[in-house]
């Protein structure tokens, strides 16, 4: 059974409180203080925005998302599962939006 998208949004925006972030540069604070402080900076878009993004051009269900530190710059990684049952890793710049390389995990070709 497949579940619409935007019946998603409430878990997956309540699951940002698991969001990770790799080489956290102040103590005390945790990850999603970090995250929400750098989208409120404007340093990076909303998870939300890149979701929406996501479901235009991909579809699927989010299956993980999280923010990292990766090459110089932080880097939305979600996890999707396709209508045709794979697995695929997109990696979007946090700051701009822009797909950076998608990583499909569907072995089984």
């Amino acid at each position: 059974m497949k579940i619409p998208f935007p019946a998603l949004l409430p878990a997956l925006l309540s699951g940002l409180v698991l969001i990770s972030i790799v080489h956290a540069a102040s103590a005390g604070e945790t990850d999603h203080d970090r995250a929400r402080r750098a989208v409120e900076a404007g340093e990076i878009k909303p998870l939300r925005e890149i979701l929406a993004e996501v479901e235009k051009t991909h579809g699927g269900q989010l299956m993980e998302a999280e923010l990292e530190h990766e090459r110089g710059r932080m880097v939305y990684e979600l996890k999707l599962l396709t209508a045709e049952g794979r697995i695929v890793k997109l990696y979007y710049d946090a700051r701009s939006g822009l797909l950076l390389k998608p990583e499909d995990h569907d072995r089984r070709k």
